[in-house]
C-alpha cells in the first residue's frame, strides 16, 4: 500500500427516470459545486432513506456534520521518546514543541490536534484545512510537493510524515539538516485506523492520549458501521455496484483504485459491493474503457476537486464515454467528497462514513444540504 500512495502526490501535481428520486433536482445542479450547508445525520434521515437504493439520479456531495475539533484529554509529553518507525529508523524526540505534521490527506495534522497538541503545529499541507490551523503558513508547493525551504524556516524539532508527499529527497535534507523525522504508515484503511494513531501519538511522546484517542475513533466507526449495516442492502445481488474514480483532468489523470487502495475499505464500510475486486482491479490503475465496461457501476465515488477538473458530470461522461454507458453514468449517480476527507482514515472517520451513507442511501437530503 505504501507503494501505491507514492503515486498520489505525482497524480495530484498535474437523466432522471420514471418515479426516481433527483438529487440532481434538490442539489440545483448537476455538477459538484462548492459543499453548501453539513450532510444530516444518518439517525436524521428517516424519511428521506430510499426503498430502492438505485432509485435516484444527479451527483450528491457529501460534508461531515461535525469537522470541529474535539481533543482528548491532554497529556504531558513523556520526553524524551525513542521510537522505531514503519522504515526501521530509529529516532529519538527531544523536543516536540515545533511539529509538521504532513501527509496527502492532512490526517496527521488533524490526530495531532486531537491528541491535544493543537499548539505544536508551526506549520501545515494544503490538505490540512480545519479551522484552528489555517493562519498556519503552508509547506507544500504546487499542490503536495514538499518544500524544503519552507520547512527548515520553521525551525521545526518534530516532523511526522509519510510516503504519500514527495519528492523523498526533500524528506531526506531534513534528516540530513538534523530534524528528526518520524514515518508513520501510508496505509489507509478502517483496518488500521487506531494503529496509526497511536504511531502519532508514540512520535510526540504522548502514548496515553494516543490510546484514548483511537479507543474513541474505534468506537465511533463501530458505532457509525452499525448504523449503515441497518440500513443497507442484506442481498449481494441488491448492494450498489461502486467504483472509485480518481480524477484530475487539468493533468488528463484518471485512476481506477481497487484493493490495497483504501477504497476498498471505504465501499465495503458502506455496504456497496466493491466492482474493482470483481474484475481483478489492484492499487491504483489508470482506468480503460475495458475496466469499466466489465464493472457497470451503478455508483462512482469521486473526490469533489476531482469531479470539477473535469468539468463537473457533464465534462466527466464526455472525457470517459465508458463511463457515460453505465448505470451510474446513464443515472449521472456520483457521489463526491472533499479530498482531504474522502480516503483520509483519521480522528474524522465515522463522520465521514456517515455522510456518505445519507449521500448513498438518502441523496435528497444530502443534496438539500448542498443546495
Amino acid at each position: 500500500m505504501a507503494s501505491l500512495l507514492l503515486l498520489v502526490p505525482v497524480l495530484l501535481a498535474g437523466c432522471t427516470g420514471p418515479g426516481a428520486t433527483s438529487a440532481t433536482d434538490a442539489a440545483g445542479s448537476s455538477g459538484s459545486g462548492d459543499a453548501g450547508a453539513a450532510t444530516p445525520a444518518l439517525a436524521d434521515v428517516g424519511d428521506d432513506l430510499l426503498d430502492d437504493v438505485r432509485d435516484w439520479t444527479g451527483a450528491v456531495t457529501a460534508t461531515v456534520a461535525d469537522d470541529s475539533l474535539d481533543p482528548v484529554r491532554a497529556q504531558t509529553p513523556q520526553l524524551p521518546a525513542t521510537v522505531t518507525d514503519v522504515q526501521g529508523t530509529e529516532v529519538t524526540v527531544t523536543d516536540d514543541s515545533r511539529v509538521l505534521a504532513l501527509d496527502v490527506y492532512g490526517t496527521l495534522a488533524r490526530t495531532v490536534a486531537e491528541l491535544g497538541m493543537l499548539d505544536s503545529l508551526v506549520g501545515r499541507d494544503v490538505s490540512t484545512t480545519f479551522d484552528e490551523a489555517a493562519d498556519l503558513p503552508l509547506v507544500t508547493t504546487n499542490g503536495h510537493q514538499l518544500s524544503a525551504e519552507a520547512i527548515l524556516a520553521l525551525d521545526p524539532t518534530l516532523i511526522i510524515t509519510d510516503t504519500s508527499l514527495g519528492p523523498w529527497d526533500v524528506v531526506l535534507q531534513l534528516r540530513d539538516a538534523g530534524v528528526p523525522v518520524v514515518v508513520v504508515d501510508s496505509d489507509r484503511s478502517l483496518d488500521n485506523v487506531g494503529e496509526l494513531t497511536q504511531q502519532v501519538a508514540a512520535a510526540l511522546g504522548v502514548p496515553a492520549a494516543g490510546r484514548r484517542l483511537a479507543r474513541r475513533t474505534q468506537a465511533q466507526v463501530a458505532e457509525a458501521t452499525a448504523e449503515i449495516d441497518a440500513i443497507a442492502p442484506t442481498d449481494e445481488s441488491d448492494e450498489l455496484r461502486i467504483v472509485f474514480l480518481y480524477v484530475r483532468g487539468q493533468a488528463n489523470v484518471y485512476y481506477l483504485f481497487g484493493e490495497g487502495s483504501g477504497a476498498d475499505s471505504l465501499i465495503d464500510a458502506l455496504g456497496g459491493y466493491d466492482v474493482a475486486e470483481e474484475i481483478g482491479w489492484k492499487g491504483m490503475r489508470s482506468v480503460t474503457s475495458e475496466a469499466l465496461a466489465a464493472a457497470q457501476p451503478d455508483l462512482v465515488l469521486m473526490m469533489t476537486d476531482g469531479l470539477e477538473s473535469a468539468g463537473g458530470v457533464d465534462g466527466l461522461l464526455e472525457r470517459l464515454p465508458a463511463l457515460a454507458a453505465t448505470p451510474a453514468g446513464e443515472n449521472q449517480r456520483i457521489v463526491t467528497m472533499d479530498d482531504s476527507e474522502i480516503l483520509g482514515y483519521g480522528p474524522l472517520t465515522a463522520q465521514v462514513l456517515e455522510a456518505l451513507a445519507v449521500a448513498v442511501y438518502a441523496p435528497a437530503a444530502a443534496a438539500g444540504a448542498d443546495s
